[in-house]
Formats: structure tokens, sequence, C-alpha cells
């Protein structure tokens, strides 16, 4: 019996270790557990659709897909014949209604004046002969000396200069005063209509470049030159590629524990000696019943909260769908308000 125990005592020390071995991980490591959050979830990457904010045949497409681009790089270009034309002929038009409201404020000329003065004189020498006229004949009717239509006549030529008269006096008038101030607030606001369409055709003519709206890599080229591009024809598709985001879910245990802002670290099977800088982006406010790809150590709790964890990735390592763990820590420095979101590489921005 002795020796049976003998013999077996090393095996129940073995024993013995081990399980002290485990109650101490078990019961050692829960206030680590305390001390961070750790979340399951895959990769997101957010997608643009670029197309160009006109209708006309598309002339080139200067990138491939695959291909890394910064923000204001020049993708692609339509045909700018038409849009070209129509820049001129705008441009031509406000010139032109320029002229006629710098001809307006400036008045009438010295030259103008004189010439409607000397018309004036004319037609006022013209009308004194026709009344003096008229003034010899009509006495001659009483003693029949004169023929009744030949004073009519006279009578007629009288009052026709003195009307003519008048109005060269009127013209003249208005000569020196010069052009009436409603002509001049209607050629303005007619110029103020040209030069907007102008504007509108300078940037229809500058559509016709499409850039990248931020830094990215092309997903796909959806449309080829040659193609009729139209506002509502995406041409290329961008992927935003820096910062990306990790969704996951958080249990309803868990929500008080986290906010946006929050630092946390990302890690991958494909990189597991990296750690990726992130920060929480986005709660959703609402709940939802655990998806069926979502992985949690608490399976009582079957609500849980979308969140959204913005990760920096300048080297472009992380992929679309790429399963992803989220380490928050929940030390108070991390939950404190003020701490913001870290920058992603040189971008500075979150």
């Amino acid at each position: 019996m002795k020796t049976v125990l003998k013999r077996a005592l090393p095996l129940l020390l073995l024993v013995g270790l081990i399980v002290l071995g485990l109650r101490v991980w078990v019961f050692e490591d829960k206030p680590l557990e305390r001390d961070r959050l750790t979340l399951f979830g895959n990769v997101d990457i957010r997608e643009v659709a670029l197309a160009f904010n006109g209708s006309e045949r598309i002339a080139a497409i200067r990138v491939e897909e695959g291909q890394a681009v910064r923000k204001g790089d020049l993708l692609a270009e339509l045909e700018t014949r038409r849009l070209t034309l129509a820049v001129e002929r705008n441009a031509a038009r406000v010139e032109a209604q320029a002229r006629l409201v710098e001809k307006l404020l400036a008045g009438t000329r010295k030259e103008e004046i004189l010439q409607a003065r000397a018309q004036a004189e004319a037609v006022r020498q013209r009308a004194e002969s026709a009344r003096r006229t008229y003034e010899r004949l009509r006495p001659l009717a009483a003693g029949n000396l004169a023929s009744r239509d030949r004073i009519d006549t006279a009578k007629a030529l009288a009052d026709s200069e003195n009307a003519s008269l008048t109005a060269a006096v009127e013209r003249l008038n208005q000569a020196e005063r010069g052009p009436r101030k409603e002509d001049i607030a209607s050629a303005r606001a007619t110029l103020r209509v040209l030069a907007a369409e102008l504007d509108i055709s300078r940037q229809n003519l500058a559509d016709a470049n499409l850039v990248a709206s931020d830094d990215g890599v092309i997903r796909n080229r959806i449309l080829e030159p040659g193609d009729m591009a139209s506002p509502g024809r995406p041409v290329l598709t961008l992927a935003l590629t820096d910062p990306v985001w990790v969704r996951t879910y958080v249990s309803e245990t868990d929500l008080g524990r986290i906010h946006p802002g929050m630092p946390a670290t990302v890690k991958t099977d494909s990189f597991p000696d990296k750690d990726y800088p992130a920060w929480i982006g986005y709660i959703s406010p609402t709940a939802e019943f655990t998806p069926k790809t979502v992985e949690t150590a608490d399976v009582r709790t079957h609500l849980v909260y979308q969140v959204r964890v913005f990760v920096c990735n300048p080297a472009n390592e992380l992929r679309l769908g790429m399963p992803a763990t989220v380490v928050i820590p929940l030390h108070p420095a991390s939950n404190a308000p003020e701490s913001g979101p870290p920058p992603c590489g040189d971008r500075g921005e979150p």
C-alpha cells in the first residue's frame, strides 16, 4: 500500500499543481478583464462612387484599378469643346453688356449735345419761317387776294414745324440730362445675369475634370473612355483606406463602459505582432439582436449595439472583411471625454 502511495504521490502533486494553476489563471485574470474590453468584428472599407457633375462623353480615364491616389488628383476627363465654346460665347456677351453699361454711365457726349442743339435751332428757324408766312397770308383771305387752300397749307406747315420744334427741344433736353437711371439699373441687371451665365459655363468646364475627393485606392473602373457620363452614372469607385473602421458589437452590459472618442487597439490574424491605433467613432443609439457572425464572451445577452471603431491604416494592410480584435482600455485616463482620437500618420485628422 505504501509503495502504491509513493508511486501515486508525484501524479497527485502534478494534478494539484495543474488545478492550482487553473484556479490562479481563472481568478487572477478577472481584474485584467475589468481593465479592458475585448470585442470582435470585421474590417469595413468606406467607398465613394465618383461621378462627373455634367453630361458629356468621357475623353480619358487616367487611373487603373488598385492605384493609390491623393486628394485632388485628376482621375478622368470629359470632352470639352462644347463647354469651351459656351464659355467663349458667354464671355463675349458679358463684354458687350459691360461696354453698354459704361456708355450709359458716361452719359451723353458733348458732341451729341451740340448736334441736338443745332438740330433744334434749325427746326426753330423753319417753324419761325412757316409762322411768318402764315401770318402774311391770313389777312389776304378777307379780300380774296389769296386762295383758301394756300392759306390752309401755310397754317398746316406752321403747325407741323411748331410740333417738330417741340420734339427737337425735348431731344436736346434729354441729351443734356443723360440716360435715365432706370435704363442704367436695367443694363446693370442684365450684366449680372450674363455674368452668372458665364460663371455657370466656367463651372461646367471645370466639372469636366473628375478629381479624387480624398486619399484612397481606386477599386473599380465602371465606365471607360467613349462612354456617355452623367451625374447619375458613377465612373470610378474610390475606397477610403485610411482610416478604415472595424464593425463590431458590444453587449448591453458593457455599453456603459465605453463612449465615442475612447482610444483602442486593433489586432488581426494576418499581422499578429502588430497593433493598430484606433478609437471609437460611433455607437448605435438602438439595440439589435445578436447577428450570427458576432463573437461574444457573454452569450446570455441577446441584445447588442453596433460600434464602429476607426483604425489608422497607413500601410493599407487592413482589407475589407478581414477579422479583427478590438481591445479598449478601460483605465480612467482613457475614459476622459477630453481625450480625442489619435491622428493617423501624417494626416493629422481622425
